[in-house]
């Protein structure tokens, strides 16, 4: 799945990107608006992740399969939940199939968030996004960026770990496979990893799921 950015570009650039996608055979794009960089000039056209699905929808029809994002406990600069909910919704409107939530710790922010999902009508797969604690200042700088909720046990984990690299590995990974099989057991609608590129964490995370999934 493609992570496509609006933000930055204008429509005749993202056109572009479209292209090479189809040309590479990509079938799957989640559409973001971007984080924010005060350094580089923003553009008017995509201002919203909406816009961008909206557009993608409707210049390529249904060549994709469109997900948008999702913020279980609010997207920094979301100033309630109730908007959150309504945000969602409009991507969904726009043409989103799927939303991939933002990184959590506690899955009940997950189950509530769900919840009131389906209360607004909003019907498609709404897919939990974990992240292995396994790096104590990658996952606090996360944390910082995105708003999520270090919960007691999380800290702890990183407290006691975070600068001895093969425990805080083991402790991490004992964590997410722990968390994943919770959320597999309440029927969630998939498992989005964020690995930061570490193809070995998804390899031992599968592995240790592997009768469950």
């Amino acid at each position: 799945m493609v992570h496509l950015t609006g933000l930055y570009y204008d429509a005749s650039e993202i056109d572009d990107f479209i292209k090479v996608l189809q040309d590479a055979g990509i079938e799957n794009i989640l559409a973001l608006r971007g984080d924010i960089n005060p350094n580089v000039p923003a553009k008017d056209r995509f201002p919203y992740a909406t816009k961008l699905i909206e557009y993608i929808k409707e210049t390529t029809g249904d060549t994709f399969c469109i997900a948008g994002g999702c913020y279980p406990e609010n997207h920094p600069q979301t100033v309630s939940s109730v908007d959150e909910i309504r945000y969602a919704k409009a991507k969904v409107d726009a043409g989103a199939e799927v939303l991939l939530s933002q990184l959590f710790f506690n899955n009940q922010y997950f189950y509530d968030y769900v919840m009131h999902c389906r209360m607004a009508d909003i019907n498609v797969p709404i897919t939990p996004g974990v992240m292995p604690p396994i790096n104590a200042k990658q996952i606090r700088r996360m944390v910082d960026l995105c708003g999520a909720t270090l919960p007691d046990n999380t800290e702890a984990i990183l407290r006691k770990f975070g600068d001895n690299k093969d425990a805080m590995l083991d402790s991490g990974m004992a964590f997410a496979t722990s968390q994943i099989i919770d959320l597999l057991a309440h029927g969630c609608d998939g498992i989005h990893l964020y690995i930061m590129n570490n193809p070995r964490v998804a390899k031992r995370l599968c592995d240790s799921i592997i009768n469950i999934i």
